[in-house]
């Protein structure tokens, strides 16, 4: 889901459906320092990931970092358990951490790591040439996204140009909703367009359990990837935030204002509760289905929880978040978890105790103060104005390192 992006049309709103195109560095906790460090003279990025900012400098993207704080860091095996939680996903753990991606390990706030790995938040590469010709020839969003052998290949297209450290399933935050029962379009000038918003008691009854026969494509294409990257990298899966996925089913697609969702917390509470609710207990679910394909590391986007105040946030959107995390940790305990929620400058504290490993700054947050503000035993993702991808590459270089002190 940006990465993961609602799903609107590509190019007029381009800014407005994925506000997470990213390019992420982790490095370990601010007590510690990596073994190779991260300085202009010798930069950890190779020469193949340099060209990845450049390459950006075309698309509305952004530059993002990762800033591990201290975390425990354990294998998935299914001979043994860590604090006493079921383990997962056997066929696809694996020995020891040291064997796993650098990725995973600093999400996990590993220290001594040689270098902070490097990815593109960005689901797909959208910005290159590679595809917008496959776009052309499949025009339809929903047949790209929903295609294992085109989910595949637009997944591998940008880690085979820039060779990044994590890779992102290229899906949407909205492809699990006709799982649950709620069929969507796509217009061309208006984006999702779902027919029959859910606004009452009995539209949320009739919403079903996710049924992952009609996401095998999601299932397939994760194994495909795992396979193909061979562990030279991570696999990430994401899902979309209750309050976020629901804003959609409410207004019936795209929204500025927000009206039908924000009215409904105080005209008809227990039909938002019993919606949220619901998609809380299917994305879990599907949070654990894209870990036993072969996601490595799962994002959360909270896309639209900035567009409520502060204490709203805290109960409309953070109990459903926490009841996910919840359900994950004890079915996945070794898969890292990072909530990202676009302008989240006033929510930083609050997001602390959710149970996520990473937490998601945007660029109108400083790197610094988010650490203060968040302490030290939480990982912090931070995150560069996209405007300068359109600036030389020296420039974009300096404010790369500006994060990175």
């Amino acid at each position: 889901m940006p990465g993961p992006s609602p799903l609107a049309h590509e190019a007029t709103r381009a800014r407005r459906r994925n506000p997470h195109q990213q390019l992420l560095l982790l490095h370990p906790n601010p007590n510690s320092r990596p073994q190779a460090g991260l300085d202009k003279q010798n930069s950890h990025l190779s020469p193949r990931r340099e060209v990845a900012a450049t390459a950006m400098i075309s698309a509305t993207a952004t530059a993002a970092f990762l800033a591990a704080a201290p975390a425990s860091s354990s294998s998935c095996t299914t001979h043994r358990r860590r604090s006493g939680l079921p383990a997962i996903s056997a066929s696809l753990a694996t020995a020891s951490s040291t064997e796993e991606p650098l990725l995973v390990r600093a999400a996990r706030g590993e220290d001594g790591l040689p270098r902070p790995p490097a990815w593109m938040m960005r689901q797909a590469g959208r910005y290159m040439a590679e595809y917008q010709a496959l776009a052309k020839r499949h025009p339809s969003f929903r047949e790209r996204s929903e295609t294992t052998e085109l989910i595949v290949e637009i997944t591998l297209q940008p880690w085979r140009a820039f060779a990044p450290d994590g890779v992102i399933l290229f899906s949407d935050i909205l492809t699990p909703l006709p799982a649950i029962g709620v069929p969507f379009d796509i217009s061309d000038s208006k984006g999702p367009v779902i027919q029959s918003p859910v606004r009452s008691e009995e539209q949320v009854r009739e919403l079903t359990p996710i049924d992952f026969e009609k996401l095998r494509f999601v299932g397939e294409s994760l194994k495909i990837l795992r396979t193909e990257i061979d562990g030279q990298a991570a696999l990430l899966g994401f899902v979309g935030a209750p309050w976020t996925i629901a804003t959609y089913v409410v207004e019936g697609g795209m929204t500025n204002t927000y009206t039908n969702i924000k009215s409904m917390c105080h005209t008809a509470p227990n039909v938002l509760r019993g919606l949220l609710s619901h998609l809380a207990d299917a994305i879990s679910e599907y949070i654990i289905y894209q870990v036993n394909s072969g996601a490595q590391c799962i994002q959360i986007f909270d896309s639209w929880g900035g567009q409520l105040p502060p204490h709203v946030w805290e109960q409309w959107s953070k109990p459903y978040i926490k009841q996910i995390v919840n359900k994950i940790k004890i079915e996945c305990p070794n898969v890292p978890l990072v909530l990202y929620i676009n302008g989240n400058g006033g929510l930083l504290e609050r997001m602390t105790d959710t149970g996520v490993d990473v937490i998601g700054l945007d660029w109108t947050v400083d790197m610094a103060d988010g650490r203060r503000r968040l302490g030290n035993k939480i990982s912090v993702q931070g995150n560069v104005d996209p405007a300068f991808l359109f600036s030389p590459l020296p420039v974009l270089t300096d404010e790369i390192h500006s994060i990175y002190p």
